[in-house]
């Protein structure tokens, strides 16, 4: 979360010519529903289910996309063997800073389900580096890590070309 998948992936969908899709996105529109309102009627294990459904079904289509994902997606069940497993695909770990990731996402934590509840900067800070510790497991089995700090979205995606090709 706020490590720039969005945006970085959206342009680089624009570089390579390949479809962009949002796993967020895509859930929303499938279940014709935000995720802050999956989240608050149905729950945390269930928008996790769907996401991992959602997530194979994208897969399995196979088609040249830059695929954003959410920041739990690759520590839920089995979704870190699929994406590893993809064929003709690649795994980007876009890599910040607690510090970093703190000062993107405190301004903009009302629109995010899972820190929506956090009153101020020390306390996400500590949220953060506590998800990024039990993370760090999924996150280092990705085929390539860029970190982001210090970086403009032009530089991160040249990182990720050189290193795929």
């Amino acid at each position: 979360m706020g490590s720039g998948k969005s945006v970085v992936g959206k342009k680089l969908s624009d570089v390579l010519s390949y479809e962009f899709i949002d796993l967020d996105d895509y859930i929303k529109q499938k279940e014709s529903k935000p995720i802050s309102e999956i989240f608050k009627s149905k729950g945390e294990i269930y928008f996790r289910k769907i996401e991992s459904k959602y997530l194979s079904e994208i897969i399995v289509a196979n088609n040249k996309a830059v695929i954003s994902l959410g920041g739990g997606t690759p520590c839920y069940g089995h979704n870190m063997d699929l994406i590893n497993k993809a064929k003709n695909a690649s795994s980007v770990y876009l890599k910040a800073s607690i510090t970093s990731l703190s000062k993107r996402l405190f301004p903009e934590k009302d629109g995010r389900p899972l820190i929506s509840h956090i009153n101020d900067e020390k306390e996400l800070t500590e949220f953060i580096g506590k998800h990024l510790f039990e993370r760090s497991p999924y996150y280092s089995r990705s085929d390539i890590t860029i970190n982001t700090d210090y970086q403009s979205v032009d530089e991160v995606i040249e990182s990720i070309i050189l290193k795929l090709f």
